[in-house]
């Protein structure tokens, strides 16, 4: 069991959820007073995308993050920050000529991806480790991206967190270890649950966490009503944790939930199972990230 928690809150995700649940933050002020929440509420890191003020849909603007960070970093609560670089990779089969992109496709280049990672220096990014039949559409992701994605993020500085949604993403993650593209000990998120990856039960948690290399952090969630068991799973399994509204938008069934509440919700199994959450602080510490004010690598002190 891992006694000191890393809890992750994904505040907001790029998906359709706006209209299912009114407390899905959507403006860059929204999003940004909901990593503060989240941060009162116990919460280690903030993951966070950004969406279009107007339409509530996918945005992949610098100026967006930009606005958020600078809210979050100008208010009194601590927390660290975690932008996410998988965007852009969205691929929908036009349904007249089903060998081209339609109506829904999102694609970027690496270096699009990286752009808001590259000029605003988050402690954290995240860095998807393969392609995925992700519901309907393909989330795209090719080795060689991957690669030169990894260049992009190990020459800024940034740790990545190497999100991992199948045993294959884990084995091409090992791979970019071995190439040298990864810096100190890899973190990794194995995301559950998100048809059609890998699902979100014990056995495939245990046996994603046992092909990770022997240095690694890890944390794992589960999507809907399989997040908070996959917050004590995880747990008990010797690895941290995330919650939010990405991932869930229900504090129980029927009831809609809020970042805050979901924090809380987790921070409560954390503690009942005897463990207690780390503050961003000691996550800097232990993951050895960069200090956002003095832009220095933080050492010891670790929980």
């Amino acid at each position: 069991m891992n006694p000191n928690v890393i809890m992750t809150c994904a505040i907001t995700g790029a998906g359709d959820t706006a209209d299912k649940n009114p407390n899905v933050p959507v403006t860059p002020k929204q999003i940004a007073a909901d990593c503060i929440a989240a941060a009162k509420a116990g919460a280690s890191v903030a993951h966070i995308h950004v969406r279009d003020p107007e339409t509530g849909g996918i945005s992949h603007s610098t100026e967006h993050f930009r606005e958020v960070m600078e809210r979050v970093r100008e208010a009194d609560t601590d927390i660290v920050m975690n932008i996410t670089a998988g965007g852009g990779g969205d691929w929908i089969p036009d349904a007249v000529d089903p060998t081209r992109g339609g109506p829904g496709t999102d694609m970027q280049t690496p270096a699009e991806r990286h752009a808001p990672v590259g000029e605003l220096l988050p402690e954290l990014c995240t860095l998807d480790c393969g392609s995925l039949n992700f519901g309907d559409m393909v989330y795209i992701n090719t080795a060689d991206w991957l690669r030169e994605h990894a260049r992009l993020v190990q020459a800024a500085g940034v740790k990545p967190e190497l999100e991992c949604f199948d045993l294959g993403h884990v084995w091409f993650a090992r791979q970019l270890q071995k190439e040298g593209l990864l810096d100190g000990d890899p973190l990794f998120q194995l995301c559950l649950g998100i048809p059609w990856g890998a699902e979100a039960d014990t056995e495939t948690m245990l046996a994603m966490r046992n092909k990770l290399p022997e240095n690694a952090n890890w944390a794992a969630f589960g999507i809907g009503r399989h997040q908070m068991p996959m917050v004590a799973q995880a747990m008990l399994l010797g690895g941290h944790v995330r919650v939010g509204l990405e991932d869930n938008l229900y504090l129980s069934k029927g009831v809609p939930a809020t970042n805050a509440g979901l924090v809380e919700k987790a921070c409560g199994i954390i503690d009942n199972l005897g463990g207690r959450v780390m503050t961003p602080a000691e996550t800097r510490a232990h993951l050895k990230l960069r200090d956002p004010k003095t832009g220095q690598t933080v050492t010891g002190g670790e929980a």
